[in-house]
């Protein structure tokens, strides 16, 4: 993603890109058919009829309409899609008014998603196949839709900034071992505890068909997978019967008497292996159950004492700079660069000030409105996110918090560090809950 001055995200979805989806919805999707390619179709309206799916996302009786004999979109709309049903197909992607083709990425990703909807979708159709076809498209521009919620047990769409994964992923304990080695992360797994997560992790160790490099297939499990990723970073050991720390590739013999960090380990590696529907809710319950103070959160384990941006707090999120500023700054502090984790999080709050400015609503406007809504018109609290939001500006302005800056107070130590971003995270937090 691309920012110019102060923050201004550049719009970053190509013509290119919504020239391939519009033509996606006029002219189908090829797919494997057996022994044969076949073209399906999807209409983007799903199952509702074209007006009432616009409807949903435009007040179409305040739009302007191309048609002198009616006086809003929506009398224009309703001759030229039904009663005359002269408009091409997929007109709205390319109508100036609904600004599909020249308006900014929220307003497109949003059309997108309703698409999705489960209102909206045809169950019945080819739905997934556009979504996966349209996500690929997406994903080179930077961005991906993904269920963030349920409605009657079916998945709500939203989207996000899409990050592609590491050529290697680091499991918990091997992104952790300084801090594991130096005690500053203790850790302690119930045998209990360690019989839930078995239990689940168990269930979740799907058999599959494999081919291997010759050609053969065979049959091997999710579990196999995960030791075999685990190996490459140490060899997965438990203590038997007699005390001995000895290689293993059980995985009951391996949760049930391992480190717990090992534990988070094969954790996220299932995370990352299993089809299992909320694996990370389900997982995210058995440790809270058992005060086992992490949470897995976009396929990490984080300690849930130091709260970071989760995928349910994203969700909320509808502005792309501030998402990806907020996506960007939690990557980094899981990796611990807590300098450009900083950086990071006070880009997002600078951003965050300008929430709702506009050509008549300049940054101090937009921080008195987003303060009066934080304080939910209660004057104390209206008084007191003011002054933390001019603290913060404060010591912005003082301390060192981007590393081209040369004339401010430097931070040398990682303990204040952690401090700025925790307190600056704090106001975010609170700020998105209630914009």
């Amino acid at each position: 993603m691309k920012y110019l001055e102060e923050g201004e995200i550049v719009n970053c979805i190509t013509e290119i890109t919504k020239r391939d989806i519009l033509d996606l919805f006029k002219n189908g999707l090829e797919i494997e058919n057996f022994f044969e390619t076949k073209t399906v179709r999807y209409a983007y309206f799903g199952r509702l009829e074209e007006l009432d799916f616009l409807k949903r996302l435009y007040k179409l009786e305040e739009m302007p309409s191309y048609d002198s004999r009616f006086p809003n979109a929506e009398g224009d709309i309703l001759q030229h899609t039904v009663n005359n049903d002269d408009y091409p197909n997929c007109w709205v992607f390319e109508d100036k008014r609904f600004c599909l083709q020249n308006g900014n990425d929220e307003m497109y990703l949003k059309f997108l998603c309703e698409i999705f909807h489960p209102t909206v979708r045809n169950e019945k159709g080819y739905w997934k196949e556009f979504l996966n076809e349209i996500n690929k498209l997406l994903q080179n521009d930077g961005y991906e839709l993904y269920p963030k919620e349920k409605i009657s047990n079916r998945d709500v769409y939203g989207w996000k900034i899409f990050q592609r994964e590491e050529a290697l992923f680091v499991p918990y304990s091997q992104r952790n071992e300084k801090d594991i080695k130096e005690k500053k992360i203790v850790l302690s797994i119930s045998k209990k505890a360690r019989k839930q997560i078995y239990e689940f992790l168990e269930r979740c160790n799907m058999e599959y068909q494999a081919t291997d490099y010759t050609g053969w297939n065979y049959c091997t499990n999710i579990a196999t997978d995960v030791f075999s990723d685990i190996r490459q970073f140490y060899v997965p050991k438990s203590f038997n019967s007699q005390k001995e720390y000895v290689e293993t590739d059980s995985l009951a013999d391996f949760i049930m008497a391992t480190s717990p960090f090992c534990v988070l380990d094969a954790i996220e590696l299932f995370a990352r292996h299993s089809t299992m529907d909320n694996f990370e809710d389900k997982i995210n319950t058995i440790l809270k159950l058992n005060n086992i103070k992490f949470q897995l959160s976009n396929g990490r384990l984080v300690n849930s004492i130091d709260f970071q941006i989760t995928k349910n707090s994203l969700g909320k999120v509808d502005e792309a700079g501030l998402k990806e500023l907020l996506q960007e700054a939690s990557k980094y502090y899981d990796e611990n660069n807590m300098q450009i984790a900083l950086e990071k999080i006070w880009d997002a709050f600078e951003r965050l000030k300008t929430y709702y400015c506009s050509s008549t609503v300049d940054k101090k406007k937009s921080i008195n409105r987003i303060v009066k809504k934080m304080g939910n018109n209660q004057q104390a609290f209206m008084n007191l996110f003011d002054n933390e939001f001019q603290t913060l500006t404060h010591l912005g302005n003082e301390f060192r918090i981007r590393h081209h800056e040369t004339t401010k107070i430097d931070i040398n130590d990682k303990k204040y560090f952690e401090y700025f971003y925790r307190r600056c995270l704090a106001l975010i937090i609170i700020a998105i809950e209630y914009l």
